[in-house]
């Protein structure tokens, strides 16, 4: 990781640039590196901060979407941060819509990519074979379009998080609870733009989820990336920083 990790009063996380506000929040499985290249390409025009959630280190009966949200309202307090972009893959994109939905009032936009809170394909129930790294390497590859993205050290990783007790039984926590936690209810009260950067191959929230997401949202435009799985910053960063530019644009003729 090439970027310095910031610590202060319990929160960790990364700030660079300066400018208006990209608050990009990693998924269940992911990691602050997952974002190193949108960082790179936004650093110039734009404060990118990125803080670690908390998924571990929660007492594991208040382990979920919610409590996340929490956090996110906490630190952006604490930073004291307005008019955010807020970008989230996955679990990410899940917390964010719960923190737009209480606290509207300190978000521009929200980027939702690979976003759960209407359906997903979980990594898994349970994790039956987790000491076998084969199994485990397979499910990373599902992850992706292109099974060669998933490289010995995101595999290694995983495989060592899964094997961790503590943390698994967490994984499995906040899973359940990102599936319980269904939000197609509510999304018509979110009325800020809305941006859906999805990958036309992701397996766990497939196309349709994002059809449904656009459908659901009072404002929002739908970009598809080609060849691409659940974590297009990831697959194709080129790409989804292409279209995460070409949103950032349209929001200003919104203005």
């Amino acid at each position: 990781m090439k970027f310095v990790l910031k610590e202060e009063k319990g929160f960790i996380y990364i700030d660079e640039g300066q400018g208006e506000v990209l608050l990009l929040l990693h998924g269940l499985m992911g990691a602050l590196s997952n974002w190193e290249e949108v960082i790179d390409h936004f650093k110039d025009r734009y404060r990118v901060i990125i803080p670690i959630l908390p998924i571990y280190d929660l007492p594991i009966l208040t382990t979920g979407v919610k409590t996340l949200s929490k956090h996110v309202h906490r630190f952006i307090k604490h930073k004291d941060l307005d008019n955010i972009t807020l970008i989230g893959n996955s679990l990410g994109g899940h917390v964010g819509l719960i923190y737009t939905l209480a606290h509207p009032e300190r978000i521009k936009s929200l980027v939702l990519t690979g976003s759960s809170g209407l359906y997903e394909n979980a990594f898994g129930g349970t994790f039956p074979k987790r000491e076998s790294y084969d199994f485990v390497k397979e499910k990373v590859e599902y992850t992706f379009y292109d099974p060669a993205t998933a490289t010995k050290d995101l595999v290694d990783e995983v495989f060592i998080m899964i094997n961790d007790r503590s943390k698994v039984i967490r994984i499995l926590a906040m899973a359940k609870s990102a599936i319980r936690h269904n939000m197609a209810k509510d999304l018509k009260k979110i009325k800020i733009p809305v941006g859906l950067i999805w990958g036309k191959d992701d397996k766990i929230t497939p196309p349709e989820v994002a059809v449904e997401f656009n459908q659901l949202l009072p404002d929002s435009k739908i970009y598809w990336v080609d060849k691409c799985g659940h974590a297009p910053m990831m697959e194709r960063p080129t790409e989804f920083n292409r279209l995460l530019n070409e949103y950032l644009e349209y929001l200003k003729t919104k203005v």
